[in-house]
């Protein structure tokens, strides 16, 4: 029996291909509407999506041949997975594909922000020549606390070795990965010592607003924040204020709560007063949800869920 593979969002063709090499057919629907594509999911053993809408429990009831669910990126936050185990069907995903462009990704916001680089660039190019307003911080001797230390958070921790400064890092679910340049660290360590928090965990009910005004508050000094994981992991209203009052020195957000599920555009009719106020402050350097977005990161992640998937009909 032929399997049958739903391109629900676009993909690198190197996952297609890779693919039909082994005789599986795929349909790359992409462009059909969300509507439509929903209605054909039950004619096909497996589907591939990245955030286009949430696979409920409702659509897997829908879709008697599936095997697979394969989501290209790392967060699976948009499929209900353990419903669709609890139903046999396997579901894959591919964070070794874009942990380096994460863990470079972060690392150039917190020297964009150390360094005054976004606020120092538009001056000069206004014909501003501003040094001593522009006098930056060394990330050198600073303590760096990380949240979560899977493929995202170890990737970071790597990329800081060189820049001499202590690493902690905690993970609630992962034991015995502490090593010469990585201490394994409890949550009260990074509250006591850390200058820099950056986060690295998947968006769960536990996750869910876990970056708030308490958790920030229990820091000892005033700290960096840095978000390249999920915008609804953080509070905004709660970062704004706390940098308000000093407790936030400055912070990197790569994602923001306010995103829509597919991640693709921001809602600017509601945009609140906290997000103004990051929009206008040199402290906050934002970007739109692209640490995992490099070109490497999009062939690296094809290739890597085409393997998995495969994997599951083998």
């Amino acid at each position: 029996m032929s399997v049958k593979i739903l391109f629900i969002d676009s993909n690198h063709p190197k996952m297609h291909e890779i693919l039909i090499e082994k005789g599986i057919q795929c349909d790359l629907f992409w462009d059909k509407p969300k509507e439509e594509l929903i209605s054909i999911i039950p004619n096909y053993d497996a589907i591939i999506i990245r955030s286009k809408f949430l696979i409920t429990k409702e659509i897997i009831d829908s879709a008697p041949h599936l095997k697979c669910i394969a989501r290209a990126g790392a967060g699976m936050e948009n499929i209900d997975v353990e419903y669709a185990e609890s139903k046999g069907i396997k579901c894959v995903h591919a964070p070794e594909g874009n942990m380096d462009a994460v863990g470079e990704h972060a690392i150039a916001m917190l020297l964009s922000l150390f360094n005054n680089m976004n606020r120092a660039d538009a001056e000069v190019r206004k014909g501003k020549w501003i040094r001593e307003g522009n006098r930056g911080v060394e990330l050198m001797g600073k303590t760096v606390g990380i949240i979560g230390f899977g493929n995202m958070g170890s990737s970071f921790a790597k990329r800081l070795r060189g820049f001499d400064c202590e690493i902690l890092a905690y993970d609630k679910y992962k034991k015995g990965f502490g090593n010469e340049y990585v201490k394994e660290s409890s949550l009260n360590d990074l509250f006591e010592k850390a200058d820099i928090i950056s986060l690295h965990t998947p968006l769960t009910e536990e996750t869910k607003y876990m970056l708030n005004e308490a958790f920030f508050n229990s820091f000892k000094k005033p700290i960096y924040v840095i978000n390249t994981a999920r915008g609804k992991s953080l509070n905004t209203a709660d970062l704004v204020k706390c940098m308000q009052s000093g407790k936030i020195k400055g912070a990197c957000l790569d994602v923001l709560e306010y995103e829509a599920v597919s991640f693709e555009d921001l809602d600017a009719s509601k945009l609140p007063e906290p997000f103004k106020y990051l929009i206008a402050s040199d402290k906050v350097v934002l970007s739109p949800h692209i640490a995992g977005w490099t070109h490497e990161s999009n062939e690296k992640i094809a290739i890597t869920l085409a393997n998995k998937v495969a994997a599951v009909f083998s």
